[in-house]
């Protein structure tokens, strides 16, 4: 791997040696501190007191790590990240911000992400109309790579700053690059121990095996991640400290992106409660990843561990250990795709929903409307789009879980607008489901999901059941033809209903099964009734 030998993968070079730059990124990010610290100096003197990432998958997951894990220092920028097209989610942005006090980070690697530069487009404008044009370019700095269209755009308009990251690095692996270590500086964090930390990982699992707190640490996660994968226990559940339960998300890219294709995958198992042992199947991996003094989970993973189900602890000394996590993590992957003979640095399956989204984008653009579905029924609220024979919701619900075959695991994907009594409603089916089925869950935000581990929901061996949720939205929020320029032929919610049908057709296309529940106006009650349901 250090020498960058695509033979441990695949027997041709592509998109695997112009992909290892995160071997080194630690080490890049490091040269670059005086940069990082004039862009903090400059906010900070101009009187920004916010931050506002606009960006999708390895663009926002680990900014996202950084603000929840370490705050925001006292006279530094509080980060917020938007991932989603729900109107409702931009909208609340839109109301909660001072444009005058708000730094936009425009991060996407390719330059293209349609849901980035919709989100571009709006804030641009709203900027606009709050300080003129000859300062609105000041509120924008771009990370993006070299020669992507983002780049022009941040010179058309006058963007604060740009950052270009190296190019051979994917999205999920650029943790420790400028997508990641950009918005870590502007919260404060030390990156200093952070990037130490990382590089003394690194150093741990590079060729010579430098046998600092263990040896080759990447290496033996990743042989015990790919093994057991190939003898069923293809769930990698993290357990973590409450304090960097957040990090998972991160981790669940990084596996489901990298893993799952070619008909095989390990399926990242993050933010499911921890449950007593007879409530899991005999296809889990257990991870712990435990900070040092936090004992919340001890005797939890003990039972686990005199239950027979294998465990493996991660200890952290402290929060800045995560620093040499996201190396670990990043090492384990690649030597755990090498064992189920994969390459996890593409991503085959992931356009399929692009194209398709982009099919209903253009059939709404030339009717007027997007295609609409056949219910299969209606409940109190509740609508139902699925092949099963039911009378009812809950009918449908059991009917659909009825057809699990051996290793499944169930997906919630809801593309509602993300709130903590969607998420509070969301995490009770999810448990409740688990318990009464054994299955593996996964639960995440749509279309924030696609960019994660939606290619693992197409690419794997089909297993998985996925129930997709979506719901009125009472506000809509157009989308600029053009940033600076009131025109508008699209919505956010025309583009997140357009995205929630292109996913649903590219499971069905794949042979994946597929039921969606039309939450209607009331979310938290109607999951209530489905959770009801399975009691």
């Amino acid at each position: 791997i250090w020498e960058h030998d695509h033979t441990v993968w695949k027997p041709e070079p592509v998109e695997i040696t112009n992909r290892l730059g995160w071997l080194t990124s630690a080490e890049v990010m490091q040269d670059n501190m005086n940069r990082l610290q004039a862009l903090v100096d400059s906010v900070q003197k101009a009187g920004y007191t916010h931050a506002l990432l606009l960006g999708m998958g390895g663009s926002s997951l680990a900014p996202e790590v950084f603000r929840t894990t370490y705050g925001v220092k006292d006279g530094y920028l509080d980060l917020a990240v938007l991932d989603s097209t729900d109107p409702g989610a931009v909208l609340a942005y839109a109301a909660q911000l001072d444009p005058a006090k708000t730094l936009y980070i425009v991060s996407t690697k390719s330059g293209g992400t349609v849901e980035t530069l919709s989100f571009f487009k709006s804030f641009y404008n709203q900027t606009l109309a709050a300080v003129g044009a000859d300062k609105a370019g000041e509120h924008f700095i771009a990370i993006t790579d070299p020669g992507s269209s983002l780049e022009q755009l941040a010179e058309q308009y006058r963007f604060r700053a740009t950052f270009l990251n190296d190019p051979n690095i994917g999205g999920r692996y650029s943790a420790l690059s400028f997508f990641g270590v950009v918005p870590a500086a502007l919260l404060g964090v030390d990156l200093d121990t952070l990037l130490e930390r990382a590089t003394k990982m690194a150093l741990n699992c590079d060729k010579a095996n430098c046998p600092s707190e263990g040896d080759n640490n990447g290496g033996r996660l990743g042989a015990a991640m790919g093994q057991l994968a190939k003898e069923g226990r293809d769930k990698v559940t993290l357990i973590t400290s409450p304090q960097i339960e957040s990090f998972g998300d991160w981790v669940e890219q990084l596996i489901a992106e990298s893993t799952g294709k070619e008909g095989k995958g390990i399926l990242p198992v993050v933010g499911e409660p921890v449950g007593a042992p007879d409530v899991y199947s005999n296809d889990r991996l257990f991870v712990y990843m435990r900070v040092a003094g936090d004992g919340t989970h001890d005797a939890a993973v003990e039972a686990l561990k005199a239950a027979g189900h294998p465990v493996v602890t991660l200890h952290l000394h402290d929060l800045y250990d995560l620093g040499g996590q996201f190396f670990l993590w990043e090492m384990a992957t690649a030597v755990a795709g090498h064992i189920i003979q994969i390459n996890p640095f593409d991503q085959p399956n992931v356009e399929a929903a692009k194209v398709l989204a982009r099919q209903m984008t253009a059939a709404y653009q030339q009717d007027g409307k997007l295609p609409e579905l056949t219910p299969l029924l209606s409940d109190n609220g509740l609508t139902v789009y699925g092949d099963v024979t039911a009378n009812n919701a809950a009918e449908a619900l059991k009917a659909f879980l009825a057809q699990a075959a051996n290793g499944a695991y169930v997906t919630l994907q809801a593309y509602i607008q993300p709130t903590a009594e969607a998420d509070a409603a969301l995490l009770a089916l999810r448990t409740k489901l688990r318990d009464t089925t054994q299955r593996a869950t996964t639960s995440a935000y749509g279309p924030r999901f696609l960019h994660s581990t939606g290619q693992l929901h197409k690419g794997d061996a089909g297993h998985g059941l996925f129930i997709q949720f979506t719901a009125d939205m009472p506000q809509d929020a157009p989308i600029p033809d053009e940033a600076g320029q009131d025109a508008s032929t699209m919505s956010f919610g025309v583009l997140k209903m357009a995205q929630a049908l292109g996913d649903r057709q590219a499971l069905l296309d794949g042979s994946r099964k597929v039921i969606r529940f039309d939450l209607g106006g009331d979310v938290a009650a109607n999951l209530a009734k489905l959770t009801e349901a399975l009691s």
